[in-house]
């Protein structure tokens, strides 16, 4: 939740005017429980989609990074409160445990997925298969030199958040902040 990727992202967003809501899945930080490979982790994604409905009733873009992309995925293609997808560092196989994501071909809600071109935990290759099954609208931005936490490049990462949100959201330039 502390981390400078997931900080970088909210200060794009936050440009805009959005609300944004940061949290650690059950079990990482303080929070309470147990980590149980992404069931009751949806669980979590669930519960904030209905906080963020309650106070805000806004249009929800979710984005996620890592393991929080992939569970957020999974959890909000067919959420209808969920209007766009931003997914960064996309996790295709760590430690062994393979992720998958032939829902996104179903998933016709407009996406981002950013990650860095040496992500140790998304070989570009892989990626891009994923990215290819996926549904139109989406967009991939594979980040030069940049590994899985995007060291020396979150500028650029932020700066393709900045760029996309517009093209498919026209409505957020209008609060969009200096």
């Amino acid at each position: 939740m502390h981390n400078k990727v997931v900080y970088h992202a909210m200060k794009a967003l936050n440009g805009f005017g959005l609300p944004v809501l940061r949290f650690n899945f059950r079990g990482a930080g303080l929070s309470e429980g147990v980590h149980d490979e992404g069931r009751g982790e949806r669980d979590d994604v669930l519960a904030a989609l209905d906080w963020l409905e309650r106070e805000y009733s806004l249009p929800i873009i979710f984005t996620g990074f890592s393991f929080g992309a992939a569970t957020g995925l999974k959890t909000c293609c067919p959420d209808p409160r969920v209007t766009g997808l931003i997914s960064l560092g996309t996790p295709v196989a760590v430690q062994g445990r393979l992720y998958e994501y032939s829902f996104l071909s179903d998933c016709t809600k407009p996406k981002l997925m950013i990650s860095g071109d040496h992500d140790q935990f998304s070989p570009a290759a892989n990626l891009r298969e994923v990215f290819n099954a996926a549904a139109e609208p989406k967009e991939l931005v594979l980040v030069e030199g940049a590994d899985h936490f995007f060291e020396g490049k979150l500028p650029i990462m932020r700066e393709a958040i900045v760029q996309w949100l517009p093209r498919h959201f026209p409505a957020v330039n209008a609060q969009r902040r200096a």
